[in-house]
């Protein structure tokens, strides 16, 4: 069975403005305000809570402390999942392109490093979760990607075949996974790494979803 996996942050929605919403909650309740920017710092936001909340503190101290990080990242967790669709949308055609997916006979999961009950609570928030069989989230495993053991699940439990899968994603994470799991990557470029990604040498880009059927049928049939 042809499948196509995706990641979540980044690729089927853009949840950058939440993201470094939840992280600012912290900073201002050590009283430092607000260290990020939604918009200068949301390629940070896609690669987790702990990357933003390091650069935070970076910049407040020029170092970040691990313990430090380690302390507030369940009270990031805890301001995200209070507020996790505020300026959350999905990306321009994506669930018409997934969709259409389906009705070609695909099937569909979502393999994201965001904890899997939240994960959950958004797609469903965005009334999205019903398009894909399955969802694998950072702690759905005892690993998270890169590692291609969360991928490798997310196409099982839809019932697809590895050989016949791609991962479609949007940062070196997705590109690592799909490479250690042996299998196409696609990139999309609406990201906030623009056409960046093209440097991770994926298999395709993607710049709207409405070309995800045609690069879906070239890379897999």
């Amino acid at each position: 069975m042809r499948t196509v996996v995706f990641d979540l942050d980044g690729t089927l929605a853009d949840t950058g403005h939440d993201l470094i919403a939840a992280a600012n909650r912290c900073f201002s309740g050590l009283g430092h305000g607000d260290l990020l920017d939604p918009e200068y710092d949301k390629s940070t936001a896609f690669r987790g809570g702990r990357a933003m909340l390091k650069l935070g503190f970076e910049r407040l101290n020029g170092v970040a402390d691990s313990a430090e990080i380690d302390a507030q990242f369940p009270i990031f967790l805890e301001a995200y999942a209070a507020d996790i669709d505020r300026y959350t949308v999905l990306y321009p055609g994506m669930a018409d392109a997934v969709e259409s997916l389906l009705k070609s006979g695909y099937q569909t999961a979502i393999c994201t490093n965001k904890p899997e009950a939240l994960a959950e609570v958004l797609m469903t928030n965005l009334g999205v979760r019903g398009l894909f069989g399955a969802l694998i989230g950072a702690d759905t495993l005892p690993v998270r990607k890169p590692d291609p053991a969360p991928y490798n699940e997310a196409v099982s439990r839809v019932g697809g075949s590895l050989k016949k899968s791609l991962l479609v994603g949007d940062t070196s994470t997705d590109r690592q996974t799909a490479r250690a799991a042996g299998v196409a990557s696609v990139l999309v470029t609406f990201g906030p790494d623009g056409r960046g990604v093209a440097d991770l040498s994926p298999e395709a880009l993607l710049d709207h979803y409405d070309d995800l059927g045609d690069v879906v049928q070239r890379l897999i049939g």
